[in-house]
């Protein structure tokens, strides 16, 4: 059984931004990651992938980082790079591979039972992301399509569908960017549960940002003009008139979709650029997890168990958290009121 004061279950974005400010408040803690190379998630994006903000405005605390040459908006593998340099710089803790399985309550602490063994804190501090979580809607009909269906987390580049008939159902950057791509190799159908909203050309994702940190906030800005970002690539789509979106099918067949007015169309696959939901099924021994899979926070804090703090899955856990710039934001507060419970005691 190994012990420190403050466990903090990821080694992503969110985790490297709560070592920092441990680490600057000479903190007893150590950082716990699944993963068996430093970048998070990042990594595991498809090649493509580009930031919707410029390096500038992609940093965590401390570094600001480098700009990639060539590029105005960071790729997937630059950011891999930034953040396993931003370990190394602050020598930030981190035990990988180590997966946490449980976080339980024990003799007035909390145990972080792992498949390398147990620790013990007075804290524990969530920030295991997104990403091994894809969700994919209960459409009808999905187990009877005969055709592939990746997500997201499958795709890395298009060769692997080219030539065939696609559907991108989605309607986020995520969608737009692949689309964007695959729409040259293969014949694409973009398919949203909502009209895309296409940002003008002058606006980049600070806006979305700003726009998004004003409404969790105080609840006073507008929307954003868009929500897509228009990145070089899909600029590009756009001028091809690859972006224009059907509805979303009301089922799935053997050989493809149907629509609620009965249009049919056949596809060989359906790319699911869905979305994700919080991987906190480590945390269901507390008792915290609510109807949803979430836990019900004060800020970022646990209300039922507040020796545990979340960072990084949203807005519900700080404004823009699953951002570069926002996780640094919300765990600087999270640290604060972990300094301030350890200096109390006991």
């Amino acid at each position: 059984m190994s012990a420190a004061d403050v466990v903090v279950i990821g080694g992503g974005q969110a985790g490297l931004a709560a070592g920092y400010f441990l680490r600057r408040a000479k903190a007893d803690f150590v950082i716990l990651d699944a993963a068996g190379r430093p970048g998070g998630s990042w990594p595991e994006y498809w090649d493509s992938l580009r930031l919707f903000s410029p390096a500038g405005h992609s940093m965590l605390p401390g570094w600001w980082m480098p700009e990639e040459p060539g590029r105005e908006y960071p790729s997937a593998a630059h950011v891999a790079w930034y953040l396993s340099e931003y370990e190394r710089r602050y020598d930030l803790p981190v035990r990988r591979p180590v997966r946490a399985v449980a976080v339980e309550r024990a003799d007035g602490a909390l145990r972080v039972r792992t498949d390398h063994g147990d620790w013990t804190a007075r804290h524990v501090v969530s920030a295991t992301g997104t990403w091994r979580a894809p969700y994919v809607p209960d459409v009808p009909g999905r187990d009877a399509f005969a055709g592939q269906q990746p997500h997201t987390v499958d795709y890395r580049r298009p060769e692997a569908l080219a030539g065939r008939r696609v559907a991108v159902v989605g309607g986020g950057n995520s969608a737009a960017q692949i689309l964007a791509e695959l729409s040259r190799v293969a014949d694409t159908t973009w398919v949203t549960a909502r009209p895309p909203r296409l940002m003008p050309d002058g606006l980049d994702g600070r806006a979305l940002f700003a726009g998004a940190t004003r409404r969790v906030l105080d609840g006073t800005a507008e929307r954003p003009p868009g929500d897509i970002v228009m990145v070089p690539s899909v600029r590009e789509a756009r001028d091809r008139g690859v972006l224009k979106a059907e509805p979303m099918f009301e089922r799935l067949t053997r050989t493809g979709a149907v629509w609620a007015d009965g249009t049919a169309a056949d596809f060989d696959a359906v790319l699911w650029c869905t979305g994700f939901r919080p991987v906190l099924d480590h945390l269901a021994p507390l008792g915290v997890l609510d109807d949803r899979g979430r836990v019900g926070v004060r800020g970022n804090r646990s209300r039922a168990e507040p020796r545990l703090h979340l960072l990084g899955y949203g807005d519900w856990t700080g404004p823009v958290s699953a951002t570069l710039i926002g996780a640094g934001r919300t765990a600087k507060t999270a640290v604060a009121e972990i300094v301030r419970s350890l200096e109390q005691g006991p």
